[in-house]
């Protein structure tokens, strides 16, 4: 049954998500940390149920997937699972079904074709282009956290321009454009209020993007909307276009703000970590990130998949609708594929298996290398440049983002 409040937000087309101002109790878990950990509920419910059912005020059910090996084989299964969450907008809302699209929400073949629209702007090739851009970006932040001294929230100064910068360079954006997108990038992540929230910034955020391609489509700028309207012309929409945009933006932005300042956390808590970075091997530098990735995983959800068809999986029933939740950061955390103490940050681990950071199968993150290449260039650098930083309030007092699909932390003062 459903609660009188869900049952206002069921229309013909499903349940509209973008107009509930609450989210459900039994789906926090998965968007909730007990300081950088993930809460100890994900842990008890991975090592008891591979598919975790949950009481959910809607008329479909869901499951939670917590373990390693039962994400990936979830992750993997392209076929049957579908992405697509435009039937449950039932289009009075604050965002509509037109709002939700680009590559994460997209099935096969549409999926297919946009991605190999995108993929080759992502190489390591073509990213080798931006490395000087990057730096350039890097050395600038740095000179502003240098400048605004002791007490500094690094996080604002050098943690968000970063990658923000480099992803509107990226695109191709004009000085407008960066700021309007400067004060949308994580009030789409965030689900303390709800999805009306959310959606709202979701819905805002891509009025500025197909603004942007409608100007590009007249006189074709130098980044990727421009390249991809000179190359496509007409046989891609600018719905299709504004939703590879949008993708690459929110995708490309928040997540590696989040992963660049709370890897600055992480690796002053030690001197022995700082040192690792610092000291410029590659090899030892690749092989911190990898673990502070895997030990973060800022996504903290996949995204939603729903079954084509009846089905078992791990010994339930699943039924066609069904929608899968699989938690990246629970599956990082299964010892299964970590390894031992798989809570504890080990920048020398040699996991069993590869992280899901970055998600996996189809729907693995376009600019998985980008954001490797950003963590590779910073981290070095501002440790290098601040050999004794360190965070200047106690770590108690930090705010860390309670409830949000990527993790994140609001501010990480500084001295030096």
């Amino acid at each position: 049954m459903l609660t009188s409040v869900a049952r206002r937000h069921v229309s013909k087309r499903g349940i509209d998500l973008a107009s509930f101002s609450f989210i459900p109790e039994p789906t926090k878990a998965p968007l909730q940390r007990v300081g950088l950990d993930p809460v100890p509920r994900l842990a008890q419910i991975r090592e008891s149920e591979p598919l975790h059912r949950l009481d959910l005020p809607f008329d479909f059910t869901a499951y939670l997937v917590t373990g390693y090996e039962e994400a990936r084989q979830v992750l993997t299964a392209r076929d049957t699972y579908s992405t697509d969450i435009r039937h449950l907008f039932s289009g009075d809302g604050p965002a509509t079904s037109d709002d939700i699209g680009g590559l994460g929400f997209t099935d096969p073949p549409v999926h297919t074709r946009l991605r190999k629209i995108i993929t080759p702007e992502f190489t390591m090739r073509r990213l080798a282009r931006l490395e000087p851009l990057i730096e350039q970006f890097v050395e600038r932040a740095l000179d502003e956290l240098e400048a605004a001294g002791p007490g500094a929230d690094l996080a604002r100064v050098l943690a968000f321009p970063i990658p923000f910068n480099t992803i509107c360079a990226l695109l191709g954006l004009d000085y407008d454009d960066t700021q309007a997108f400067s004060k949308l990038g994580s009030a789409r992540f965030d689900a303390t209020n709800g999805g009306a929230a959310a959606f709202g910034a979701v819905s805002e955020q891509r009025e500025f993007l197909f603004d942007a391609v409608a100007r590009q489509r007249k006189e074709p700028g130098p980044g990727l909307i421009g390249q991809i309207i000179r190359d496509e012309g007409e046989l891609i929409s600018d719905q299709d276009l504004a939703g590879l945009a949008d993708g690459v933006f929110t995708g490309g932005y928040e997540t590696t703000a989040g992963m660049i300042a709370l890897s600055t956390l992480m690796l002053t808590r030690d001197p022995a970590y700082a040192e690792l970075v610092r000291s410029g091997d590659r090899k030892t530098l690749d092989r911190v990130i990898e673990e502070l990735l895997r030990y973060f995983s800022v996504v903290q959800v996949a995204f939603p998949r729903f079954a084509k068809q009846d089905m078992e999986l791990f010994g339930q029933r699943i039924e066609a609708g069904d929608v899968l939740l699989v938690s990246l950061s629970a599956a990082d955390r299964d010892p299964r594929a970590a390894g031992a103490d798989p809570d504890t940050f080990d920048p020398t681990r040699t996991p069993a298996s590869g992280h899901l950071a970055f998600g996996h199968g189809i729907h693995r993150c376009i600019g998985a290398e980008l954001a490797r290449m950003e963590l590779r260039i910073a981290l070095p650098r501002l440790l290098q440049r601040f050999p004794d930083l360190r965070v200047a309030v106690p770590e108690s007092e930090l705010e860390f983002r309670q409830l949000s699909f990527v993790f994140g932390i609001e501010s990480l003062p500084v001295t030096f």
